[in-house]
């Protein structure tokens, strides 16, 4: 594997230079959530349409993530992220001119496309990269940059540098030509460092055995299927939450930069759970309690988010909620290359089989927030269902703990 040959240092500054591929994804996906209601107000948008918008860069995971994940385990994550960035920096660029529902809804697909080599390549990279054991913390610094790109649209790209752009669209121009440049950049240290040279080294390949023997192990797989029900719930809440969140807020009567700040906010407090949560449940080795506990963190918090109004409450229930869901999000990349059967070489394939299925509730999360606004004519019943999602995952926890310590009973016996 890689770290066999590559510094601790090193490897660590190949993980933050691979960071940034993850700050500029949420910036360009979370740029359309940011402007929603000015976007749906423009454009002319029902609020099915711009459900259907803000879940469908997740819609293109549920065909495409098992396909990535294996092309990732098999060319190596190095030139995946690089092309994934350049695909997703032109579809911004092509969003930016879209003046209806089908240019919008077929540019964002594409953003997704690019996405899904982003989701997969960075766990993959950190997996050859660092022990099983020790893949918290470097998951957690890209998944930290994830969570600075979507605050930093939502508190500076809405309020501030789109409007000294000129609105939505140079700000979607802009945030696109960056990504392209920066793709570049990757894929240039990519071929530099070599970082794709070991990947062939494990001898896989596309031949149709291969890849079949590799679906089934991981498909088959019990305890990563608990952590697909996991993956699908937390999945569900963060883009309902992060897609919808400024929108109720608005609806509530928040100024729109307020209602953004108020999501900014959700989004810090997701990087502190990020921070602390994977590195006490490594120093624990208590990954499958601490699933547990954010589940139940997340119910908790999305509870007083619909109970909330324009309080106080509503503050500490968004912080709430975004401590449980950013302890989740990290947990759901590093639980499978400590898993039987997986490890480092089908990381890609068992990460993209978490977010093939994961992301119909990432998908359906906001497209049903949408729904079930213009049914009812309120913003509860999407709420209840985000609020339901974190007791999922503590059940689905709980069972993953129960069937990992009736292994290790089995094992001292």
């Amino acid at each position: 594997m890689l770290r066999t040959v590559t510094s601790r240092r090193r490897a660590y500054g190949l993980v933050v230079a691979g960071t940034f591929s993850y700050t500029a994804l949420m910036f360009v996906w979370f740029s359309l959530p940011a402007y929603l209601s000015t976007i749906i107000t423009e454009v002319g948008l029902s609020s099915t349409q711009a459900g259907v918008l803000a879940g469908a860069v997740p819609l293109t995971y549920i065909p495409l993530a098992l396909f990535s994940g294996l092309v990732v385990d098999r060319i190596g994550p190095g030139r995946i992220i690089g092309v994934g960035v350049v695909i997703y920096g032109l579809a911004q660029i092509g969003r930016s001119v879209a003046g209806d529902f089908p240019t919008l809804l077929a540019t964002t697909l594409l953003i997704g496309v690019g996405a899904t080599t982003i989701t997969f390549g960075l766990p993959k990279l950190v997996s050859e990269l660092f022990p099983p054991d020790q893949t918290g913390r470097p998951s957690a610094i890209y998944l930290v940059g994830a969570s600075a790109g979507s605050a930093l649209v939502f508190a500076v790209g809405r309020p501030v540098i789109g409007p000294a752009l000129g609105g939505w669209r140079p700000l979607f121009f802009w945030s696109g030509v960056v990504a392209v440049v920066y793709g570049l950049c990757w894929l240039a240290v990519a071929l530099w460092t070599g970082i794709d040279d070991h990947t062939s080294d494990a001898g896989d390949s596309f031949a149709l055995e291969s890849v079949l023997a590799d679906l089934r192990v991981v498909l088959t797989h019990r305890d990563l299927q608990l952590v697909v029900v996991v993956g699908t719930m937390y999945l569900l809440l963060s883009h309902g939450v992060q897609g919808w969140l400024p929108t109720i807020l608005e609806a509530r009567g928040l100024e729109p930069a307020l209602a953004g700040q108020a999501t900014s906010l959700f989004v810090a407090a997701y990087v502190v759970g990020i921070l602390t949560v994977p590195e006490l449940a490594d120093r624990y080795q208590a990954r499958t309690v601490a699933i547990v506990g954010c589940g139940a963190v997340v119910f908790v918090g999305m509870a007083g988010v619909l109970l909330g109004g324009t309080s106080p409450l509503l503050a500490v229930a968004i912080v709430v909620a975004g401590l449980g869901g950013g302890g989740i999000s990290p947990l759901v990349r590093a639980i499978p290359p400590a898993l039987e059967g997986i490890g480092a070489r089908l990381t890609g394939t068992a990460v993209g089989f978490i977010f093939a299925v994961g992301e119909i509730g990432g998908f359906f999360g906001p497209m049903l927030v949408g729904v079930f606004h213009d049914v009812t004519g309120s913003f509860v019943p999407g709420l209840l269902m985000l609020s339901a999602a974190g007791i999922v995952v503590a059940l689905a926890g709980a069972t993953l703990h129960r069937r990992t310590e009736s292994r290790a009973a089995v094992t001292d016996s």
